[in-house]
């Protein structure tokens, strides 16, 4: 349809005729305005102004000579109407122009594509090449049920995928965006010839590893000066690389933060001078038990939700509280129940210092589903879960039962095959949580003997310990979920285990990062330190490091000197 021309009066409505008229016999409109008006309007300016031209007309008619002027002078102006039209046609080329120079040529080995099965997709613009050894190493890795088969498996049906798209040449390499991943810009290349190289005598021809190295060689010489990088998990590996002057490098994608350090810990110290930069500002009602605190100011943009905050100042009365509602620069602060009291004492269990005063108050916390805690050994992590999920469940009734499960990867060499039934095999990776709860059993001391036995046996039967190989597909409803040695976790485990939570279930993860037994995962890359970065801020979940040890002071030597 042609572009109808400019309305002459304020919210005029233009006739059928005009609507059906062609763009080349239109004709014309008579009007006795001012040349000011006269100018030809563009089609870009008729349609960007058109709806300013639809405000109602005042009730007070004017003079038909002065009316159009009033109407179309924002028209006109360019100013007005011509910044905005044209401009995404130009966006592509202001985004590629953040990967000026040439791309590399990344050579994976197959542990990388073992540990993580989209890491084809994770190299933005740059090239892929794999080895045929990869190929043959990872067809060996794709049998049976465990985590690094899976992967294979999946590893797999990517390249199957990326193979059999239309258009797809092998020799020029495959698009990695072929399969609906926008941000693999890059190509995927195989080894589809055979490539000379020279290697040292010393390194054993026949190896796996040696032949990859051997190919990274090839390539270097064969696309100089394009440079060539070998991606491995395996230490020793890039030793190798470099000892023979190769471009090596570690993948860094699976990595939630480069250093433990940088771990989110869930608390804030207020400096010193909080009242007097904050006070003037703050604003304080009391609502039940707590006490809550409007605050607005430069400490404000630093806070997350349901992060805990503490001012402790010689001579001034200390504040312990929590970040429950952040809008712009205005944050709100609400008191924390005091745990360290013997009259809201959990199960028994009182709380020894700060940290602990505020992980209480997240696993006590109705509201709050996702609970991630880490500290080292002897900081009260099991102690306290259990201590809350028995309140909330046989006190409370907030949950119908206790479900603990925990990584099963051993500290040293496997002990074999375990018989019985799944709660018996877990039995020998539960020792912590009979311990806790030889723990919380003698608690109630005037209940005497008989009593005790029989409130341990109220306590087994609703705690039920699950093995992880097991949950896929399951949904808990209203239970008390405990996941155990949480550091041991890849990230995809931590989702399978956390996304099978369903109405009215708490979730508790713990673990101390720097005790990882899983081989490829280190601190910045376990599933803990992902959940914890990812579920930071969330309404709904919090998360707290423990700092100090309260299991004995031989314990807590021996974790700083050891």
């Amino acid at each position: 349809m042609p572009l109808p021309s400019a309305p002459t009066k304020r919210a005029a409505l233009l006739s059928q005729q005009e609507y059906e008229t062609p763009a080349k016999t239109r004709p014309k409109q008579k009007t006795t305005v001012s040349a000011e008006v006269q100018e030809p309007v563009k089609a870009t300016e008729v349609l960007i102004s058109k709806p300013a031209t639809t405000t109602p007309p005042s009730r007070s008619r004017t003079s038909k000579a002065a009316q159009p002027v009033q109407a179309e002078r924002p028209m006109a102006t360019p100013e007005v109407v011509r910044p905005a039209a044209p401009k995404p046609v130009e966006r592509p080329r202001a985004k590629s122009k953040r990967f000026e120079g040439p791309t590399r040529l990344f050579v994976l080995d197959t542990n990388v594509l073992l540990h993580d099965p989209t890491c084809l997709f994770r190299f933005e613009e740059h090239d892929i090449f794999l080895p045929m050894i990869v190929l043959e190493e990872l067809d060996a890795h794709k049998k049976g049920m465990t985590e690094v088969a899976r992967n294979g498996r999946q590893t797999s049906r990517s390249l199957d995928a990326l193979a059999e798209h239309q258009g797809g040449d092998i020799t020029s390499g495959l698009p990695l965006d072929a399969t609906g991943h926008t941000d693999a810009r890059g190509r995927l290349f195989f080894q589809t010839q055979l490539l000379n190289y020279d290697l040292p005598l010393s390194l054993p021809q026949g190896k796996a590893d040696n032949q990859i190295l051997g190919v990274v060689e090839a390539l270097r010489k064969q696309h100089a000066p394009r440079e060539v990088v070998l991606v491995s998990k395996d230490i020793n590996m890039r030793v190798k690389a470099r000892a023979l002057g190769l471009s090596t490098d570690d993948y860094q994608n699976d990595k939630t933060l480069e250093d433990g350090d940088l771990l989110y810990s869930g608390a804030y110290a207020l400096p010193s001078d909080f009242w007097t930069t904050h006070g003037k500002s703050v604003e304080s009602w009391q609502q039940g038990a707590h006490t809550f605190y409007r605050i607005s100011g430069p400490v404000v943009p630093q806070l997350l939700v349901n992060q805990f905050v503490y001012f402790e100042s010689p001579g001034e009365p200390s504040l312990y509280a929590k970040v429950t509602e952040i809008r712009g620069k205005v944050a709100v602060f609400k008191t924390l129940r005091d745990f360290t009291h013997l009259k809201n004492a959990v199960w028994g269990i009182t709380t020894r210092n700060r940290e602990q005063n505020f992980a209480m108050n997240l696993l006590m916390d109705p509201e709050v589903d996702f609970v991630t805690l880490t500290g080292t050994a002897g900081t009260g992590k099991t102690l306290m879960a259990l201590a809350s999920g028995l309140t909330q469940v046989l006190d409370e009734r907030r949950y119908t039962e206790i479900i603990v499960t925990r990584a099963t990867v051993s500290v040293g060499e496997d002990i074999g095959f375990l018989p019985g039934t799944e709660e018996e095999k877990m039995g020998p990776w539960m020792g912590a949580l009979d311990d806790n709860l030889e723990v919380l059993g003698k608690t109630d001391t005037a209940a005497g003997e008989w009593g005790r036995a029989a409130t341990n046996e109220l306590i087994r039967s609703r705690i039920k310990v699950k093995s992880m190989n097991f949950m896929r597909g399951r949904t808990f409803l209203n239970k008390y979920v405990i996941i155990d040695e949480a550091q041991n976790l890849t990230p995809k485990q931590m989702k399978t285990l956390i996304t099978r939570a369903g109405p009215g279930t708490k979730i508790i993860c713990m673990g101390n990062i720097a005790q990882i037994d899983t081989p490829y995962l280190t601190e910045g890359s376990s599933g803990l330190t992902y959940a914890v970065d990812k579920f930071k801020g969330w309404a709904h979940g919090g998360h707290i490091t423990l700092a100090r040890g309260e299991r004995s002071r031989l314990a807590d030597f021996a974790s700083e000197v050891l």
